[in-house]
């Protein structure tokens, strides 16, 4: 299996994206739609999550795919091109909740319902919260990822998996929470519950599909032909 500092073309590096879009669009949707209440406590902070915490840890598995596989540059791509594509999504959501609302469909959900569920996502205040998170996160997330596999020699991925997501899921949820009840998305008196949820939720899921990690990357390098080592590459946002 070759070794390559940069990804030159690949065949299954679309597939890839696609998912990372799609999970990144419907995990921002059901942030907006819905907070989740499990019913019970840890140490009196009750643990409730917002809807998209169900999926949006998959980002983060795809995430450390990408930069194991395809090397942190591909991935920084992949980051971006997701976010256009939220982007064109709340531009969406924004667009249907200044158009005029049919008779019927007003007596049946309304305006108020459509700005209670989708306000998030139509007046740009979870995309404005999870690019924030993202930045802080994501792109932290790789960079020790991309690190560690240079220092680990290519060894160790469960411990480089966890350990730059316990980093990156942390920055993330903090940075996440934060922005989106400054804009209004969520309540302040849920601020601290959702954070510990999110976090231990979203970690516990990495170490959960840790072996489909190891499957995916395997099978991918395999197919692919390469290994990509960042050994020389400036980590930047652009």
């Amino acid at each position: 299996m070759a070794e390559r500092s940069s990804p030159v073309s690949f065949r299954y590096l679309g597939t890839v994206t696609a998912f990372f879009a799609a999970i990144l669009v419907t995990s921002n949707v059901s942030s907006s739609a819905k907070i989740v209440d499990l019913g019970f406590s840890v140490f009196t902070i009750p643990l409730a999550f917002d809807g998209g915490t169900i999926l949006f840890p998959l980002s983060y598995v795809f995430a450390d795919i990408l930069t194991e596989v395809y090397g942190f540059r591909a991935s920084r791509r992949v980051i971006w091109t997701g976010f256009v594509c939220l982007a064109l999504s709340s531009l969406c959501f924004g667009l249907l909740g200044v158009l005029p609302g049919e008779a019927v469909w007003e007596r049946g959900a309304g305006q108020a319902a459509y700005r209670a569920i989708l306000g998030g996502m139509s007046s740009g205040g979870i995309v404005a919260a999870s690019l924030a998170g993202y930045l802080a996160g994501e792109f932290s997330n790789s960079v020790i990822l991309s690190r560690m596999k240079i220092a680990f020699k290519g060894r160790f991925l469960w411990i480089r998996t966890i350990g730059s997501t316990l980093a990156g899921e942390f920055l993330d949820s903090l940075v996440f929470v934060l922005a989106a009840a400054l804009a209004g998305v969520f309540p302040w008196e849920s601020v601290v519950s959702l954070i510990l949820t999110n976090y231990c939720f979203k970690c516990a899921l990495e170490v959960l599909l840790t072996p489909f990690t190891y499957f995916v990357t395997g099978r991918l390098k395999k197919a692919e032909g390469v290994d990509v080592y960042d050994n020389g590459v400036k980590y930047r946002l652009f």
